[in-house]
């Protein structure tokens, strides 16, 4: 089976191509459209609605139609500095250009001064791998030189940074500024900049305080139509001669508000049964078996915080949403503390981003969770 013919349609991690993803038929073409007009972007939306796969189905979609351009794509969620976010660059950057690692290595010494390269071969595959070490004094150096190498290319070349608010939790002062002193001045490069926090991405690209200020057009991301979610999920089960219920999609679909990762990991069960998906109680049982794998997991989660932070968690699953925290219905119903604690407490919960607030109100971050939490649904 060829790499892009997964074994179960429903991918939960990744991306294959158009074939096994879903709609987003407009905000592929926006992305494209802003991109190729010179335009950056912002793309906000919480973790697990899919941007990522979105990114590389727009990718996709932009190599298909110019072979020569290079389109690159690197988390920054696990950097804790500059350096850190230098070297991840680098390494998503180098080989890119040239069209192979080995090529770059041959012209590494006449582009890079500041870090050294780490080449090693793939032990299963025998594919080169380039990795560098970056000295913390030499992490501004080695951004210049990356963003030089780029500028230098005579390719379009489209940068996505996802998780991009991570950098206004750097030690070093002036990143934002710095980052954007280089971005400004790539005519042949255009970037993506997309992350989950919107309090801090917006404070990073609408505040007039900050570097990145109306530097970028800012896109959001909701959930994917229902009725033509049904139809992918449903065409995927039917070519193996098997059928999902109308019904059955719109309970999932409804349980989770569309959030598109948790739809998928539940069809990626029921596809798995190789069987009709007739009503919806099958749903419920999928769910179920997830959520008894995640119990451990869940268990030891909440064994790191206090009895006070678990107790406002359960009472947000329990309410689904909670548009005031501090309400005295709210206290009172559930016992929980006094309004002081209760406000410590969620900050806590939403610094770890166990609860995120939306526009409705709080909920808890992990759809999964929160049905956990509930004890039964």
């Amino acid at each position: 089976m060829s790499k892009n013919q997964p074994y179960n349609p429903f991918l939960i991690a990744g991306y294959y191509s158009p074939d096994y993803f879903c709609d987003r038929e407009a905000e592929t073409a926006n992305i494209i459209s802003a991109l190729e007009n010179d335009r950056n972007i912002s793309l906000i939306s919480p973790r697990r609605f899919g941007k990522t796969g979105l990114i590389h189905h727009a990718f996709y979609r932009i190599s298909e139609k110019n072979k020569n351009s290079v389109c690159i794509y690197f988390d920054i969620y696990s950097t804790q500095n500059l350096n850190d976010f230098v070297k991840i660059f680098a390494e998503s950057v180098l080989g890119k250009i040239e069209g192979g690692v080995e090529k770059t290595m041959k012209k590494f010494a006449v582009l890079f001064k500041s870090f050294r390269p780490v080449l090693t071969y793939d032990a299963l595959l025998g594919a080169p791998q380039l990795s560098v070490k970056i000295e913390p004094e030499a992490a501004t150096q080695s951004l210049q030189e990356i963003f030089t190498y780029l500028k230098q290319s005579d390719k379009r070349c489209y940068v996505a940074i996802d998780e991009f608010q991570q950098v206004a939790e750097y030690q070093e002062q002036g990143t934002e500024a710095l980052l954007r002193a280089y971005i400004q001045f790539l005519p042949n490069v255009k970037f993506i900049f997309s992350g989950s926090r919107q309090d801090m991405m917006s404070e990073i690209f609408l505040s007039a305080k900050r570097p990145f200020y109306q530097s970028t057009q800012m896109m959001s991301l909701g959930t994917v139509n229902k009725d033509r979610y049904f139809q992918f999920a449903n065409a995927h089960f039917q070519k193996n001669k098997f059928s999902i219920a109308e019904e059955c999609f719109s309970t999932l679909y409804s349980l989770f508000e569309g959030h598109t990762w948790y739809v998928q990991a539940v069809l990626n069960r029921l596809y798995e049964y190789r069987k009709n998906i007739k009503t919806p109680a099958i749903v419920y049982d999928a769910i179920r078996q997830l959520l008894a794998e995640n119990t451990c997991g869940y268990q030891e989660l909440l064994n790191a915080y206090s009895d006070v932070q678990v107790n406002l968690l359960r009472a947000i699953a329990k309410e689904k949403v909670v548009p005031q925290i501090n309400s005295g219905y709210f206290i009172s119903k559930y016992k929980l503390k006094n309004a002081s604690s209760i406000s410590r407490a969620l900050k806590k919960l939403t610094d770890n981003e166990l609860v995120y607030k939306p526009e409705k109100g709080y909920i808890i971050y992990d759809r999964f969770l929160e049905l956990w939490l509930r004890d039964n649904f």
